[in-house]
């Protein structure tokens, strides 16, 4: 009759473990089921670093673009330069040639900026270039391009336009700047300007345009050379 105690104790004991077992456990279950404050907290910590390191990008992307727009633009006319003239005729001429789009190059040079310089300084020859910018912008559509390849001379991207009406452009452009009139130190001061034409098309080349039409400046300076250099008249 002892062996059955025995047999009766043992199954008591492992009851008691199991019980035990299962009283353990189950504070674990309920721990690993809900979010511990610090794993809330650095992952709060980590959405701010990476709010804050998205606004630090887009301000240095916004200010690339400020500095890239700046390079692109002649600080004193607000034009483009070189740079960002010879960029925007890249892109009109690889326009052309996917379109079969047409246009025309002028680059117009100022025929008496250096005496003006040199007889009143490089303030009175910038206001002439400030006048001649404005007065180029003026007249030209908004799809129009005009901007300063540097020193005295100019660049005019124009879109759609016949041989013909290219030229009647550039002497439009020409008469415009010999009509403007400055008075500096009390004298009145004429300037003016050569203008060359190079069409554009499908089969256009941007630098090739550029030297064209700076060549046909040059010949058209050569036919101006009898007008006067520059006029010093008592106002």
């Amino acid at each position: 009759m002892k062996k059955p105690k025995r047999a009766t104790a043992a199954k008591a004991k492992k009851g008691r473990k199991t019980s035990g077992s299962r009283t353990k456990t189950a504070p674990t279950r309920a721990r690993s089921s809900a979010p511990s404050r610090a794993a809330t907290a650095g992952a709060d910590i980590s959405k701010a670093t990476i709010r804050g390191l998205r606004m630090k990008l887009t301000q240095a992307l916004r200010r690339v673009a400020e500095l890239e727009a700046a390079a692109d633009t002649d600080f004193l006319l607000d034009i483009p330069n070189r740079r960002g003239f010879v960029r925007e005729l890249q892109r009109a001429v690889a326009y052309m040639k996917r379109y079969r789009a047409s246009g025309a190059l002028i680059v117009l040079d100022v025929d008496r900026l250096k005496p003006i310089n040199d007889s009143f300084g490089h303030a009175a020859g910038d206001e002439v270039l400030k006048a001649i910018a404005t007065t180029l912008s003026r007249q030209i559509r908004a799809s129009d391009v005009v901007g300063r390849l540097g020193g005295d001379e100019f660049a005019l991207l124009l879109w759609n336009l016949s041989e013909a009406d290219a030229k009647a452009k550039a002497a439009m452009f020409e008469q415009a700047i010999d009509d403007l009139s400055f008075t500096f130190r009390g004298q009145q001061v004429m300037a003016g300007a050569s203008a060359g034409v190079a069409l554009l098309g499908a089969q256009s080349d941007a630098t090739r345009a550029l030297e064209e039409a700076d060549a046909a400046m040059y010949v058209r300076k050569a036919h101006r050379r009898h007008e006067p250099r520059i006029r010093l008249v008592n106002s």
